[in-house]
């Protein structure tokens, strides 16, 4: 269809490998603004990081996201493991990092916040499928979090640290609550053994959120470019659209539009 558009607009004729060959060779732009990136990412003392699946060359691959307040980088990646988190960090480690619960997203910081939205949503379910209370004070007790969350930068060291307490106090209670649901227990363990990274945020008051939908907001254009298109025939076509999208998305940052920051690389 590329090649299509361009003998319409531009009365020129190009074949899809020629099309190909110049966005390859267009790709290599960005290298330099990547690695940048990457540079800047490894200095970081707050990282997010998230992962979506894609098709690569007919088999099953993924797409990373890391990103911090001054850099986005983008990487494709034939696996799901913790090896792509180590590549990505080469040593560094952050003070606190912001994901999911998945496994190879452990242990990269000093401290880890969960995602707290993942929890509401396991809570949430449990609410309607059960007549069960707990579920039901769990949730009362994050909408309390998530309203602590919304002024957290306009409260005192003191006072955040003594409502921590309260909360924490009060999640240990609803934890240790008998019950005879079986969801309303298999509730209480997971979210046990979560709980020391649920209200991390509060610690880091307008440097650490407390989901981490910042991240699922950067992974969206590919999730839809997969939908649309299926992946990708070949790895350097990924990784090729890792490296723009991590240009764009890095200049975004400091308020620099998508054509600007390509135009800019191109005719660097």
């Amino acid at each position: 269809m590329g090649a299509v558009h361009i003998c319409n607009l531009f009365g020129l004729t190009l074949s899809q490998g020629g099309l190909m060959n110049l966005l390859r060779r267009a790709q290599g732009c960005f290298r330099a603004g990547r690695d940048a990136a990457i540079a800047t990412l490894r200095k970081a003392e707050v990282v997010a990081c998230d992962e979506t699946g894609v098709r690569i060359e007919g088999s099953n691959a993924y797409h990373w996201l890391f990103h911090s307040a001054q850099a986005v980088v983008h990487t494709a990646s034939p696996t799901r493991g913790a090896v792509v988190v180590r590549e990505m960090m080469d040593g560094h480690r952050p003070a606190v990092w912001i994901s999911d619960r998945y496994t190879a997203q452990q242990g990269h910081a000093a401290e880890h916040q969960t995602c707290l939205a993942h929890p509401a949503r396991d809570v949430a379910y449990v609410v309607e499928a059960s007549d069960d209370p707990v579920p039901w004070r769990l949730q009362l007790w994050l909408q309390s979090v998530f309203a602590l969350a919304e002024r957290v930068t306009d409260l005192a060291a003191a006072t955040l640290s003594a409502k921590c307490r309260t909360l924490d106090r009060q999640l240990g209670a609803i934890l240790t609550t008998p019950s005879r649901c079986d969801l309303t227990r298999d509730l209480q363990a997971k979210i046990s053994r979560a709980r020391d990274q649920l209200l991390v945020f509060l610690a880091h008051p307008g440097k650490v959120e407390p989901t981490n939908n910042g991240s699922e907001r950067l992974l969206r254009p590919a999730v839809v470019q997969r939908k649309v298109t299926n992946g990708y025939r070949a790895m350097w076509a990924a990784e090729g659209e890792a490296a723009i999208r991590t240009v764009v998305d890095t200049a975004r940052l400091t308020g620099s539009s998508s054509f600007g920051a390509i135009l800019k690389t191109i005719g660097a």
